[in-house]
């Protein structure tokens, strides 16, 4: 069901290293916890679709455009069909000990903020809903 949301305690995992084993674990995890959120017996979104990837980090965080893609390619068959469906990207970090005003709080952000630890929050909405950021 889009637009959806849920959370993986971080930090993320750069498309860019050079631990390939390091970054599997990491998609796998990415899945696991979308699979959480994701409805019951929803298939995945046919949709043309805008992923909007947070990292929340306490001390260092990798590099914005390297952290996307493995994420993206961790949603494949649970949120989306493929992730050529994916139109528009956001992604952004804020260091977790900072101050936020976040209007409509979703219960995955709330999630993400208690974990006490860094985490990804990622939102996945309808293109035609970019707007809604």
């Amino acid at each position: 069901m889009i637009p959806f949301d849920f959370v993986v305690k971080g930090p993320p995992v750069s498309q860019q290293t050079k631990k390939r084993a390091r970054l599997q674990a990491w998609k796998q995890r990415v899945r696991q916890a979308a699979q959480i959120y994701w409805p019951a017996g929803d298939p995945p979104s046919a949709d043309e679709l805008t992923i909007i990837v947070t990292n929340f980090y306490e001390d260092a965080a990798p590099d914005v455009d390297n952290i996307v893609k493995p994420i993206q390619d961790a949603l494949i068959g649970v949120v989306y069909n493929d992730d050529s469906q994916i139109t528009d990207c956001m992604t952004k970090k804020r260091k977790i000990t900072g101050s936020f005003k976040v209007k409509g709080l979703s219960r995955a952000m709330a999630d993400g903020f208690v974990m006490d630890a860094d985490f990804i929050h990622v939102k996945v909405i309808l293109s035609t809903n970019f707007e809604e950021i």
